[in-house]
């Protein structure tokens, strides 16, 4: 399953359409227009927050409160181009500042141990979850919801009354949890957080701070997802590789993964991290590229030309095993893509092929003795010789 997670500017749009209260929030991208967006918003505070996919920006100095225009464009000035774990940042949001008297925590994600839903709900939000779970397990209420039914307003009244919130404050809570179920349902998500979700001076419960995660696998569903696009952000070869329509993830090693299915690719990935924990180097996968069950040249093509790109790559191991398209049509498939490739092909290549017509498929590898590419039988004996390849 894949994921796309939205920057928070977004997850507060997604959330005021849904009806779930927000505060008034205008994305900059320069000092100038953080000072037109605070001027706009006319609040006698404001909040300048860096919009990056990771957590910790507040204690990473990108959060902070202006009292005027000219200091959200100071702020502004400071957090544009700051790194937040290793994520460069490109805009903030400007945002309204709130009357907080209280501060809780709310999410609600998918369980795969149980293949339902789980939501989380604490009195004290704006924390670190994960420090408030292992030092103070009883302070986090967690509720399993089913996914035929979702989070109704019963199940809402269950996670308020198991959270421990005030009586009088339960009904106007669990409204909310309701509208924030059906952002889940509605956006396809697989997580839907909000720390803080607050309570404000006047009594409103709002969201000041959300984060979604959708399965981008419904992106057919949604064609407004095109809006959450963050190429700049992403790895070139990873939106390459999305124009091309291939399923590839770029990691941080040395040898390039081709092969057909995600557990065999995953299986893959875990040999060769083990057969290179030895070598000079310890030589790692570079990617994660899972072709699928069809094999072509065009695809096999575009996945070796993705790979080769990549300046890490030293080597690259295509394991496939032969099921509806048949080795033979693997073979042919690589021996094209090569051809195709000419003298971008310029690295080592493992191949090790299994299952359906895979004699025939050796045989016409074999045959056409490309000098880069090198035939071994087992996975085992495939991953060590790309390991070994790349560490050289």
């Amino acid at each position: 399953m894949g994921r796309v997670d939205l920057f928070e500017y977004q997850a507060r749009d997604v959330f005021e359409a849904s009806g779930v209260p927000v505060l008034r929030g205008i994305v900059a991208r320069t000092p100038q227009e953080a000072f037109d967006a605070a001027s706009r918003l006319g609040s006698p505070v404001v909040v300048v927050k860096a919009q990056v996919k990771t957590g910790g920006r507040g204690k990473a100095g990108g959060v902070k409160l202006a009292h005027s225009p000219q200091q959200a464009a100071e702020l502004a000035e400071q957090i544009l181009g700051m790194d937040i774990k290793g994520h460069t940042v490109a805009q903030v949001m400007v945002a309204e500042g709130a009357d907080i008297a209280e501060e809780y925590y709310f999410s609600m994600l998918l369980d795969r141990t149980t293949g339902g839903y789980l939501a989380m709900c604490s009195r004290e939000g704006g924390v670190d979850i994960e420090t408030l779970a292992v030092e103070r397990p009883g302070a986090l209420a967690k509720v399993w919801i089913d996914p035929l039914i979702g989070l109704d307003d019963a199940k809402a009244a269950e996670i308020v009354k198991a959270a421990g919130f005030a009586e009088m404050d339960q009904s106007a809570i669990a409204a909310v949890l309701v509208k924030l179920g059906e952002v889940y349902r509605t956006q396809d998500a697989t997580l839907v957080e909000v720390n803080p979700l607050v309570k404000t001076g006047s009594g409103q419960i709002v969201a000041l701070d959300g984060k979604i995660t959708v399965d981008d696998n419904a992106a057919f569903r949604h064609p407004e997802w095109a809006d959450f696009a963050d190429t700049g952000a992403d790895d070139p070869l990873e939106v390459r590789a999305r124009a091309l329509d291939l399923n590839y993830v770029k990691l941080d090693g040395t040898v390039g993964i081709i092969g057909n299915g995600a557990g065999l690719v995953m299986s893959t990935l875990d040999v060769v991290a083990a057969a290179g924990a030895d070598l000079p180097g310890h030589p790692k996968p570079a990617n994660f590229l899972d072709i699928g069950g069809g094999a072509s040249s065009s695809v096999m093509a575009n996945g070796l030309e993705i790979i080769l790109s990549d300046p890490q790559v030293k080597s690259v191991l295509v394991n496939v095993f032969g099921g509806i398209t048949a080795c033979s049509e693997v073979a042919k498939g690589i021996i094209d893509a090569l051809a195709i490739l000419g003298d971008k092909a310029s690295k080592p290549i493992v191949v090790r092929l299994d299952g359906n017509a895979v004699d025939i498929g050796r045989h016409m590898l074999a045959e056409a003795a490309h000098p880069l590419v090198q035939l071994e039988t087992t996975m085992d004996a495939a991953a060590h010789k790309a390991a070994e390849l790349a560490a050289a």
